[in-house]
């Protein structure tokens, strides 16, 4: 496999090399000098953790003195990546032409998503009735995500064995959450609605990265991707709050009420709609978005670190446990929730290669601030289980606070080690995006197993 690998790499600069030598401009020993300058710097990315192709065409990105040789070499050369990397903001008519036939596409899957949760109603189950919000609930992603990932199967081109491989868990999520009888009223139901979205949503990932799920710089992408997505889809929930709230506004005014399209159509349709249409913007506007990924992560990080810090000192000044409360246990996690979800957006935008600095360190506190945090809810989680016995609720928020303890201790020691200089950053961006299948196992195992376990309760 190496040896491959290898020969994959020496035939790459081997072609770059070609190119050079076929320039008027230069001369045969100012092409060796530059060879040797790429050679140095594939050998610099891959001892920091990339594979060999995507060290290459980082690596051409990055010699600015050859700027417009790399970009009519791009030209040259039709991969998509090497384009994002070498011609960011600057579309070929190739391009363009494939964002054209994407439109209709995306329209195409988000009318079938908007078209699949007014389905149900055909056979009698209302969604403003309060006796079929539980179909809704448990069935909301299966409206919307299998229709994302045909999204992406057709624009990644995949295989059929693939396909047959995203349909299966899309196939038992179904089976699962429709056959189990969970009560409107259960803590099982309120467990499937929040952890079968987070299983099927890793399944979109499988489908973006191609059906290439064992690529580390793949994960990381969809990780990326993530971010960006819930960014869009934030915004265009706000402009439909907008929308609504006029739609309502202005058919009230001519004396006709609103709210029956509003509940049944509108709101339903728009919102799984919206998550093909983000889907979408994230990938037609990369040039636009990549710049927001740094500068929220640089905003929000320090403030979150100052929080979390401000909590460990009040809590130390007033010698307070945390509340055991279960609403008070909900905002911690989804608190840790974030504080992941910042450091995972923060490693997306970072250059491997980057040596530790400032913003690493305050990443580094806020991590270690929510590992403390951690363990303390912990702890009221045990003393609940300690005094009520278990029940699925604090079981899973049991197992979900031992899964968030065990990233982010580990996720400590690797960003202590990379900032003392004694690792490479590479090996933090490893064991995050290979911790992913610890999340999906997870989310498997409680939509799966908990119902059946607490007898559905």
């Amino acid at each position: 496999m190496t040896v491959a690998r290898d020969n994959d790499l020496e035939g790459q600069i081997a072609e770059w090399r070609a190119y050079m030598d076929r320039r008027p401009e230069l001369h045969g020993t100012d092409a060796e000098e530059l060879e040797d300058h790429l050679r140095s710097r594939i050998t610099e990315l891959t001892d920091a953790g990339l594979r060999a192709d995507e060290a290459f065409l980082i690596a051409v990105k990055r010699m600015g003195s050859l700027d417009e040789l790399s970009r009519e070499f791009a030209r040259e050369h039709s991969e998509r990546l090497w384009k994002q990397l070498v011609l960011p903001g600057e579309p070929d008519a190739s391009t363009a032409a494939r964002s054209r036939r994407e439109l209709p596409v995306m329209v195409l899957c988000a009318a079938v998503a908007a078209l699949a949760i007014k389905v149900p109603s055909l056979f009698g189950l209302d969604l403003t009735d309060d006796d079929d919000g539980g179909f809704y609930v448990r069935n909301f992603s299966l409206f919307a995500l299998p229709a994302l990932t045909a999204y992406f199967v057709w624009q990644r081109r995949v295989g059929l064995r693939v396909i047959g491989a995203l349909a299966l868990p899309f196939i038992l999520g179904a089976v699962i959450a429709n056959a189990y009888p969970l009560g409107d009223d259960s803590q099982s139901l309120a467990l499937t609605a929040i952890h079968l979205p987070l299983a099927l949503w890793l399944v979109v990932g499988v489908a973006y990265m191609g059906g290439d799920w064992r690529s580390d710089r793949r994960r990381m992408d969809f990780i990326r991707f993530t971010g960006e997505w819930l960014i869009y889809f934030s915004l265009l929930g706000m402009g439909g709050g907008v929308l609504t709230a006029f739609t309502a506004g202005i058919f009230n005014a001519i004396g006709l009420d609103a709210e029956g399209f509003i509940g049944s159509w509108l709101l339903p349709c728009g919102a799984v709609a919206a998550v093909i249409v983000s889907a979408w913007l994230v990938e037609g506007k990369q040039s636009v978005i990549e710049n927001m990924a740094p500068v929220l992560t640089r905003v929000f990080t320090p403030l979150f670190t100052a929080t979390l810090l401000a909590f460990l000192v009040a809590v130390a000044w007033t010698t307070s446990g945390i509340d055991v409360e279960r609403d008070a246990l909900i905002l911690f996690d989804l608190l840790l929730v974030v504080v992941l979800g910042l450091l995972l957006y923060a490693m997306s935008a970072r250059d491997l290669t980057a040596r530790p600095g400032l913003f690493d360190r305050l990443q580094l506190a806020l991590v270690v601030s929510a590992l403390i945090i951690d363990v303390m809810v912990l702890l009221a989680i045990t003393g609940r289980i300690t005094g009520w016995g278990f029940s699925p609720n604090k079981s899973a928020a049991l197992g979900e606070n031992v899964i968030l303890l065990t990233n982010l201790a580990w996720s400590a020691w690797l960003f202590l080690g990379f900032v003392r200089g004694r690792m490479p950053f590479a090996r933090l961006e490893r064991w995050q995006t290979r911790y992913m299948i610890v999340y999906a196992v997870w989310a498997w195992t409680v939509v799966l197993a908990f119902p059946p376990l607490f007898d559905f309760a």
